[in-house]
């Protein structure tokens, strides 16, 4: 048999990200790789951006590490398998692996530890150069398996294996440690080399067994050294390393006995890498136990219950009175009413009171009047429309009650969500209020009518009080002469024009009394529709700035808890 060091330009298998069939041309497809895998490495992905902000980032940490090191992995050699031998001081892992290669590749002794890089032994060299170097093995401890011998011997099944030796767990050098627990959580097939002194060592069970025990399919224990026990002793540690195995979390796990210094001492194990070769489900089957890991850490995340999806009418409509109060709406439409009728007594009062009035109102009401709406236009054109306290008690309500049915991760996002334009609301509100203010700039027609009649009522009063002083003058005092002409000259006129000037004064009187009426009526209905435009711009203000903001989140929820249960296949 003979061996040879693996070229770094070793052609790599074809395919990336996340196609999962085969490297090399006519190689048979991956059974291990539907796309089921695929799928829950998507679904993965889209937790980890839907929790950007808003998951612990631990959780997110670890899921983007495994994102990366499985696409990395899959984009390599499909028909390389990765078998790394890893165990204690002693264990015999190396002349394990010096057995199953049938050469002396890794170093051995009593002087310990001996493995201080890893060692590699490939069986087919297509696409394992790209691979090696991905799980940066040194190129001087790497070995091919590739003569023409080879495949006409036993070592023609496993064709396609990468089997690592790897320092010992349990070394006092960092590094060695440190690379250890790198191959560990990159290896397809993770092989555990105990012995029958310290296969309960609890440095292996605490820092790798333990943490690892959703790997039970693509984890083998290897009770090694087995010659030195008496064939019922094997059993009794058999049974006993896999009830210690079953009571830390190993489902069924697979314990297979070696003795690598003895003739045939390996058989059952070199089966047992024939079997995971063949299948070629080791490199999908370990992905899959590292998904099942890292997904099942974001089941905490999410509730059983069913979301809410959007903002109910109640707490909706609470929101909307909230920030219409906040805004002032009803006092602006009460203070839009008197306006309106301020404004009105100018056109359909009757100007003979008017003018009473006038002599003693106050001299600044002309111009409050003409200036009510302008400063009330003002009033709403800074942030000042609203208080920002008002704003965020609003706030507060709507986002505790929805909440309050999401777990705490989450009910952390939807308050954030609500409050990310808080600051823009006040000045929103205020400008919603200043559009609905021209809409009630426009005079009616009637009051320019009422306006003309009352004016054609006192200019008839008026002339009526100019005829009785030249009845007066010409038909009692004698002015005009002897024979006075007959409208002016008839004293008897007197009574009939008095009469004549008290019903136009009660006409007057009676026309801005019943006009005042019907503006209060108008009054009022202009103020309810104002305050109806002002609370369809509130309203539109609450969906852009609050409803909006809390559904999308409760939208991103509602996929988060479909992803998890893609990604947990």
């Amino acid at each position: 048999m003979t061996t040879s060091a693996i070229p770094a330009n070793s052609p790599a298998g074809t395919g990336g990200y996340p196609t999962l069939g085969p490297s090399g041309p006519g190689a048979p497809a991956d059974p291990a790789g539907p796309p089921g895998l695929v799928e829950r490495l998507d679904g993965l992905d889209r937790l980890v951006r839907a929790g950007l902000g808003r998951l612990d980032q631990p959780v997110l940490d670890d899921a983007d590490a495994l994102l990366e090191r499985a696409g990395q992995r899959l984009r390599l050699s499909g028909e390389h398998t990765v078998v790394t031998l890893a165990g204690g001081t002693g264990s015999g892992k190396s002349s394990l692996f010096n057995a199953i290669c049938g050469l002396e590749l890794s170093p051995t002794g009593m002087r310990r530890p001996m493995t201080s890089k890893a060692h590699a032994c490939v069986w087919g060299l297509d696409g394992a150069g790209p691979l090696l170097d991905w799980l940066d093995v040194d190129k001087r401890h790497r070995y091919a398996r590739a003569s023409a011998l080879d495949l006409e011997r036993a070592d023609a099944g496993l064709q396609g294996l990468v089997l690592i030796d790897l320092p010992d767990h349990d070394s006092i050098q960092a590094m060695h440690r440190a690379e250890v627990d790198r191959f560990v959580t990159i290896a397809d097939l993770l092989v555990w080399v105990v012995d029958p002194q310290k296969y309960a060592d609890a440095a292996l069970h605490r820092n790798y067994i333990v943490p690892f025990a959703r790997h039970t399919g693509v984890t083998l224990i290897v009770l090694n050294q087995v010659d030195r026990l008496a064939p019922h002793e094997i059993d009794d540690c058999v049974a006993d390393l896999r009830r210690l195995l079953e009571a830390e979390g190993l489902a069924d796990p697979r314990i297979v006995t070696t003795a690598a210094v003895a003739e045939d001492g390996v058989h059952g194990f070199r089966d047992v890498l024939v079997d995971t070769v063949a299948a070629r489900r080791a490199r999908t089957e370990r992905l899959s136990a590292d998904v099942d890991r890292v997904a099942e850490r974001f089941t905490g995340y999410r509730l059983d219950a069913e979301p809410p999806t959007t903002v109910d009418d109640g707490r909706r409509a609470e929101l909307i009175q909230a920030l219409t109060d906040a805004a002032g709406a009803p006092a602006v439409a009460e203070a839009m009413e008197s306006a309106y009728e301020l404004r009105a007594s100018d056109f359909i009062g009757w100007p003979v009171t008017a003018i009473i009035t006038r002599l003693r109102s106050d001299p600044l009401r002309r111009m409050r009047l003409t200036e009510l709406r302008e400063e009330l236009r003002n009033a709403f054109t800074g942030p000042i429309g609203a208080q920002q306290g008002d704003v965020d008690n609003a706030l507060q309500n709507v986002t505790e009650g929805v909440a309050a049915e999401l777990p705490p991760h989450w009910g952390r996002s939807v308050r954030t969500a609500a409050r990310s334009h808080s600051t823009e609301i006040p000045e929103a509100l205020g400008e919603s209020l200043k559009e609905a203010l021209p809409t009630f700039n426009v005079v009616p027609r009637w009051w320019w009518l009422v306006k003309t009649w009352q004016y054609f009522l006192v200019l008839v009063a008026a002339l009526s009080v100019v005829w009785i002083g030249f009845l007066v003058a010409y038909g009692l005092l004698g002015a005009g002469g002897e024979d006075p002409d007959g409208l002016v000259g008839q004293a008897g006129l007197i009574p009939y024009v008095l009469i004549l000037v008290l019903c136009t004064l009660g006409m007057g009187w009676l026309t801005a009394s019943a006009c005042r009426n019907m503006v209060a009526l108008s009054s009022a209905k202009h103020g309810e529709k104002m305050e109806h435009h002002m609370r369809q711009g509130i309203e539109r203000v609450a969906h852009e700035k609050v409803i909006e903001p809390i559904e999308d989140e409760l939208e991103i929820y509602a996929r988060f808890r479909k992803d998890v249960d893609v990604a947990l296949g």
